[in-house]
């Protein structure tokens, strides 16, 4: 692959990444792979357009949260030579540990006027650096307490998927890391790389920032770990809904307990709770899928169509079929033809 110092008369969009311990792979690999999709001309993964470098102090392996070891091909050096520096973030009991190497490099960037980006749990680690102070920062739902616990003066954003401020960019992980680079595809080489990136990787359509992560409700956030473990089993058997006493018994601890500490860190009851669940993915697949009425109440563990009618209407004041045609811009799977035509 061609260096950013070879061919920066060349590339449009120069990526450094910046590997925490313990990383997430999957975030990192859908960012990069955006990157190599847009950067060829044709189909031959050639950095014609974009270039990516993995830095670090040394060049020994970077461990990633599934034991997968990626090695760095360059050490910091001057930070001018990327349009992006991007700090792929991973487990949260690593994330105490910031070489310093690596902050002095990241100020260094920031210094010089070149955007950071954190993704994952990166946003952890460009505010442990000092670096997120004024800045609006995104932080996945899964994260949004750890973060509050960790840091004063600035509430994390866990509702959409990334959030761009000036020159701070940090997004949730996972799919939405494609979705991020992307939008820098988008801003650099131009829309049909993008297009072109996420259609081969069965994406069907770029997703806004501001498009809601899919997750649990941030009215149901809580420090509680009993309480979180429950929403965490009861968002994993949405098809299946365990009932308040199977759920008891699943967490090792009485339906009493359970329904106590519910009533304590979120003033409702477990079935409300897991109804509040079902209802945020019902909408989520109105709002981003083609499925009939029928099959989002299959697939969200409604007894029935006229169940998830009759609950959605309780909730919204309508059916679940106004509501989806009511909503400004609907991704509808269909739209997966359009996406792919580039």
């Amino acid at each position: 692959m061609q260096t950013p110092s070879t061919a920066s008369s060349v590339l449009r969009l120069r990526v450094g990444f910046i590997l925490a311990r313990r990383f997430t792979l999957c975030a990192f690999a859908n960012f990069v792979d955006v990157l190599r999709l847009a950067a060829d001309e044709g189909d031959g993964s050639r950095p014609i357009l974009c270039g990516w470098r993995v830095l670090s102090t040394t060049t020994d392996s970077v461990i990633s949260s599934c034991g997968i070891a990626v090695q760095p091909e360059e050490r910091l050096g001057d930070p001018a030579r990327f349009d992006y520096i991007v700090v792929v973030g991973g487990l949260m009991q690593e994330l105490e540990y910031l070489d310093p190497a690596h902050a002095a490099f990241l100020h260094s960037a920031a210094q010089a006027g070149v955007p950071l980006v954190g993704v994952c749990t990166g946003a952890f680690v460009l505010h442990r650096a000092g670096l997120l102070h004024g800045y609006r920062c995104c932080v996945s739902w899964f994260h949004h307490n750890d973060f509050l616990e960790q840091f004063d003066g600035i509430t994390p954003v866990s509702d959409q998927i990334f959030v761009v401020d000036r020159d701070r960019i940090t997004c949730s992980g996972g799919t939405s890391s494609a979705h991020l680079a992307a939008f820098l595809v988008d801003r650099h080489i131009g829309r049909a790389a993008s297009k072109k990136s996420l259609a081969i990787m069965m994406i069907d359509e770029a997703m806004a920032a501001e498009r809601p992560q899919p997750g649990l409700p941030l009215e149901l956030s809580t420090t509680d770990p009993l309480v979180k473990k429950a929403l965490l089993t009861i968002q994993q058997r949405l098809e299946t809904p365990l009932t308040v006493a199977a759920l008891a018994d699943h967490l090792k601890t009485s339906r009493r307990k359970l329904e106590r500490h519910f009533s304590d860190a979120l003033k409702m009851t477990p079935s409300q709770a897991g109804m509040a669940i079902r209802i945020g993915h019902a909408e989520l697949l109105l709002s981003r899928s083609a499925r009939t009425v029928t099959q989002v109440a299959q697939d969200c563990g409604f007894v029935d169509v006229s169940h998830l009618i009759r609950v959605f209407k309780s909730a919204h004041g309508t059916t679940p079929e106004v509501w989806r045609r009511a909503q400004a811009t609907p991704i509808l799977e269909s739209d997966a033809t359009e996406a792919i035509q580039v």
